[in-house]
């Protein structure tokens, strides 16, 4: 992640307005949000823990997906005037998420460059501060990382989402090995997948493989960190999910491994990171709160607040969303546009 300062603030939604879901809908995007199976017929197994038939299910997540509140089903691998900035930076193949926040540093966005990338993450973010017109860039990679779970908590109260459940150890965050049928896998699956009985169907037959051996080898990714999961994406303000806020707290040094840990087992957290500090900026652990309006935000981070005993902390609330995709990698579009800068 890299956050960027100067420019004016505008606000901006977008998206629509909340659909309503009866309770099956519910329950059927919390299924589909936690790891869809790796398995011959995911949909028969999401429709079972759903209590409903395997037909009905792909009905609903195709009328999910055509309303505009799923955003996709999909594999999530793991390896001056904001506007005009936004776009400088959104041309870059590896920025992924982009929004304008109610910052002095009030543009934010994750970017990943490829492992023999020749301009590499620093000289990159040079190239994209100088077009953008930036008066300062802040680089705040991932130390360690407590929870990455964009889970939308349907079924849950306000209460529920500002309740905390059982502290995790953080993650692994170092870079995984992976071979050339890993790429190949990864450039067969990204992307949407299909809502029939059999989704890993078609991308085991372009691999030439057998569904059983792909489905096996992704359980292996998953093993080698390499595949967070399955599952579904959704369009937050229209799953009714219309307010998200990142609290940024400031934690001394020697309590942010069982403070981040605490933090990230609040339900309403979908992110929870610690991130490098500088003079200006001296918040070390990241929460990324999401609810169906700015006080349920708020709420949750307050709990957060007592539970921990942090005061210190600021709220940055997203106004714009400049971008929003799910990354492909392995592609040429990293080498085209770098080819012009390097």
């Amino acid at each position: 992640m890299a956050s960027v300062a100067g420019g004016p603030k505008l606000r901006s939604r977008t998206g629509g307005a909340a659909v309503p879901l009866d309770a099956t809908d519910k329950r059927l995007l919390n299924l589909m949000q936690g790891r869809f199976p790796l398995a011959p017929r995911p949909y028969r197994h999401v429709a079972s823990e759903a209590g409903i038939e395997e037909a009905d299910a792909l009905e609903r997540v195709q009328r999910l997906l055509d309303d505009r509140i799923i955003r996709q089903v999909t594999p999530i691998f793991d390896p001056e005037h904001p506007w005009r900035a936004a776009k400088v930076i959104n041309a870059h193949p590896g920025v992924s998420h982009n929004y304008l926040r109610n910052h002095d540093f009030n543009i934010w966005f994750t970017i990943a460059v490829e492992p023999d990338s020749l301009l590499g993450l620093d000289r990159t973010l040079e190239a994209l501060g100088r077009e953008a017109g930036a008066s300062s860039i802040r680089q705040l990679p991932t130390l360690k990382l407590f929870k990455i779970r964009m889970d939308l908590e349907m079924e849950g109260s306000t209460a529920d989402l500002a309740s905390a459940a059982q502290a995790v150890e953080p993650a692994e965050t170092e870079a995984q090995p992976y071979d050339e049928r890993d790429i190949a896998i990864i450039r067969a699956l990204q992307g949407d997948l299909p809502v029939v009985p059999e989704p890993y169907a078609p991308a085991a037959q372009e691999l030439g493989m057998q569904q059983d051996a792909l489905l096996a080898h992704l359980e292996a990714m998953v093993e080698r960190r390499l595949l967070r999961r399955v599952a579904a994406i959704l369009f937050h303000r229209r799953a009714g999910f219309s307010a998200n806020g990142m609290g940024v707290w400031k934690v001394p040094d020697d309590h942010v491994l069982e403070t981040g840990a605490r933090m990230a087992a609040f339900r309403g957290i979908s992110h929870c990171y610690q991130r490098p500090t500088y003079a200006d900026w001296p918040y070390s652990l990241f929460t990324m709160a999401h609810g169906r309006s700015k006080e349920e935000c708020d709420a949750i981070l307050d709990a957060i607040a007592n539970e921990t005993g942090i005061e210190e902390r600021a709220t940055l609330y997203s106004s714009t969303e400049f971008k929003k995709v799910r990354l492909l990698y392995f592609t040429d579009d990293y080498k085209n546009w770098e080819r012009t800068r390097a």
